[in-house]
């Protein structure tokens, strides 16, 4: 998932070509020597076994990944042709393609990380070239009709399987049956054209929005505008590192989000939103209009589900789901809706009451919430992202963070010095079990900002990049990249995290510790990988969980001069700051959920859906010139079609996980052992055994959404209250 996510971004970002006048197909060609220089030779790693970093070049990536693509496709062709004999498919398939996987996956990690990390290492084209490498050899396995047989035969065969083995075989015939091997004939045909089309309206789609985003441009020469602004929204729109203007707000996510918060003239804020919600519509530019292109992928979508023999696309998405069924699915979102709804009309009819008091005389429309929203939540709470930031240094959220992983899941991280990185401010750590004086796992880290060399998309939530996976079989320890977009240290001062940023860094630790901690044995169902879409985020949900806790906030903050600690009033109002306005910003997120399912379970025409289900779900009106499906990239030209409602299911499963840990500080039991019972299921299985299950045997029984509502202070109860 991670992977299909990152690749839409690097392609989304950074195709040139003009498709509005070039009919030729959209796709690019793979410039890349099936054999290069250098290639017989262990060119990547060092004697400890780690990637070596200051002697790679962007020639000897290609050169080892042509080498391990080619010995890949090579190595299951053999496996092919021996497979009609096979007596036991664990020990004469699926044990060979681990050590197939195991060197491809670690030169392909290592060239995302580069990527992501210093793209003067690692350009972009660069980049894609090898993904696309790597991923056509990868995907050979999952399109071979003898070793989907194979793992069929294995599976009808014996009768006693281990968790793992299971799911390893069930994921060989979910993925054989997704890729069209029980297609034959004609519909085989028609699969391979339909899926090429889809490729190219995609990447069509994704372009013009792309476009779009740059096309669009308000310059600010107002200082006075910016008189609130955060220095790094006036740097970014200044492009430049002096802050000096004139200031040119665009449509780019890092840019227009702040931008509506901030900014105190509602002139400017109408005139952003109206360019951010009419992108790629007919009111704007023809030329980049994609009404078209989204309806062609839906069309394309649905075809695709109905040949591979499912009633739709989301029927077809549910199969790599924890969800189980459409049903579970929409019960479960509509709990939500009953509760959410009603508390969005008591927040918005506040929100009107509080600017109103403060000379805001019209009514609020979409444009003024985010602005007022901001207003209200630091009159209420003195909080403000930016003004509470020296409370947070770098280096003390992080030593705090690695203290809870080791009080709760008896491990040691240990910083280790002289290992080759791909920058200056990259460090290394080992993860120890308690029990064991050699490392179990190891992780990079590369914390800070830099111009022009990190790849900057969405909310700059940052990255895990799975560099190497556990393996039984190749005797190989999990390996991560953890890289972010944080303040760099400047002028004495340590880099300052905004609390948002520090739940950044505890969601992709949290995240990781799935990948570093896993103890299954096949790399295919190891740590994050296998893991069903809307249970991938779970485990770093949970780490955020940890900031709401009084004694973890007392214990990472501290003021980076004086150590002050983080002002009491502010701790205890944390809670209430998360709860702010939830009501509104779950509706927004059940109504871009539900949006997402129906446009790929119906054939209604985009407007007409959008114009139905807006009202339920939003008490503003609908802007008779929005548009926002025709720049919906996430789930139209990305992976995310049918799976938006996988963030909050995620949320709901973690929040359901994390009130284990409450009812043990109330002291219904020891903390540590709901630490350690965390670590032996959600952190160990990984993909190796399904969500569901795993949940159960957590929690002993069933995920309910109470413990979610409950944390956003929307149960019916509080809400009485």
């Amino acid at each position: 998932m991670a992977l299909s996510f990152l690749r839409s971004n690097v392609i989304a970002r950074h195709v040139k070509r003009q498709f509005y006048q070039n009919k030729r197909s959209a796709g690019y060609v793979v410039l890349i020597p099936e054999i290069g220089e250098d290639a017989d030779k262990n060119i990547l790693l060092s004697d400890n076994g780690l990637p070596e970093f200051t002697d790679i070049t962007i020639e000897k990536c290609i050169a080892a990944i042509s080498k391990q693509s080619l010995e890949y496709e090579s190595g299951v062709k053999q496996i092919e042709h021996a497979s009609p004999k096979c007596k036991n498919a664990f020990t004469e398939i699926f044990l060979p393609l681990e050590k197939f996987d195991s060197q491809l996956e670690l030169t392909w990690g290592m060239a995302k990380a580069l990527y992501l990390g210093n793209s003067t290492l690692m350009p972009t084209k660069s980049y894609i070239q090898i993904h696309e490498r790597a991923h056509q050899a990868r995907m050979t396995k999952f399109n071979s009709g003898p070793i989907f047989q194979a793992a069929v035969d294995e599976k009808n065969r014996l009768k006693k399987l281990t968790d793992e083995e299971q799911r390893l075989l069930d994921k060989y015939i979910l993925e054989g049956k997704l890729n069209g091997l029980e297609v034959k004939g004609a519909k085989r045909d028609r699969l391979g054209n339909l899926l090429g089309s889809l490729k190219k309206e995609r990447q069509i789609y994704r372009e013009k929005v792309n476009t779009a985003n740059k096309l669009f441009t308000s310059t600010i020469a107002d200082e006075s505008i910016l008189k609130e602004f955060p220095e790094s929204l006036v740097k970014a729109m200044a492009g430049n590192e002096t802050g000096r203007g004139p200031w040119k707000a665009t449509l780019e996510p890092h840019i227009f989000e702040p931008f509506m918060q901030y900014c105190p003239e509602r002139r400017l804020r109408w005139n952003m939103w109206q360019a951010y919600r009419q992108r790629c519509s007919n009111y704007v530019n023809k030329e980049l209009e994609t009404s078209t292109n989204l309806e062609k992928i839906r069309s394309l979508r649905h075809e695709q589900a109905q040949i591979l023999g499912f009633d739709s696309f989301v029927d077809m998405s549910m199969e790599t789901k924890m969800a189980g069924s459409v049903e579970n699915l929409y019960s479960v979102l509509d709990s939500f809706l009953e509760t959410a709804y009603p508390m969005q009309e008591v927040e918005i009819e506040m929100l009107q009451r509080f600017a109103n008091e403060r000379g805001f005389d019209v009514k609020l429309e979409h444009w003024d919430i985010p602005y007022w929203q901001r207003k209200q939540k630091w009159s209420l709470y003195n909080f403000d992202e930016n003004k509470i930031r020296d409370f947070f240094p770098l280096p003390r959220v992080l030593h705090s963070l690695f203290n809870l992983c080791s009080t709760l899941f008896k491990i040691l991280i240990v910083e280790r010095t002289g290992v080759d990185t791909w920058h200056k401010d990259v460090k290394f750590y080992d993860v120890y079990d308690e029990s064991s004086n050699r490392p179990i796992a190891g992780f990079y880290l590369d914390p800070y900002a830099r111009q022009n060399l990190k790849i900057r998309v969405y909310d700059d939530a940052g990255w895990h990049i799975s560099v190497r996976n556990k393996c039984t079989s190749t005797e190989t320890t999990p390996l991560s990249a953890l890289i972010f977009n944080f303040q760099a240290p400047i002028d004495g001062k340590p880099s300052l995290l905004t609390f948002n940023e520090v739940g950044v860094l505890f969601k992709r630790f949290g995240h990781s510790l799935r990948h570093l901690l896993t103890t299954a044995n096949f790399s295919e169902v190891a740590g994050l990988s296998n893991v069903e879409w809307d249970a991938a985020e779970v485990c770093g949900h949970v780490m955020v969980h940890w900031l709401y806790d009084p004694h973890t906030i007392r214990a990472l903050s501290g003021h980076y001069k004086s150590e002050e600690p983080l002002p009491e009033n502010i701790i205890t109002n944390l809670r209430s700051v998360r709860r702010h306005m939830a009501g509104y910003d779950l509706c927004q997120e059940l109504y871009l959920s539900r949006l997402d399912l129906e446009l790929h379970s119906k054939k209604t025409f985009w407007r007409d859906l959008m114009k139905e289900l807006w009202p339920k779900y939003n008490i503003l009106r609908l802007d008779k010139y929005d548009s926002h499906p025709l720049s919906f990239t996430k789930v139209i030209s990305e992976e995310w079609g049918a799976a938006y409602y996988c963030h909050l299911w995620s949320k709901m499963i973690a929040a359901d996980i994390y009130s284990a840990f409450e009812e043990a500080k109330q002291g219904e039991q020891d903390i540590l052992s709901v630490g350690k019972r965390y670590r032996d299921t959600f952190l160990a299985y990984g993909g190796s055994c399904h969500p569901s299950e795993v949940f159960r045997r957590f929690r002993g029984r069933d995920p309910s959404p109470h413990a979610l509502l409950n944390n956003l202070g929307l149960s019916k109860k509080m809400i009485e209250e």
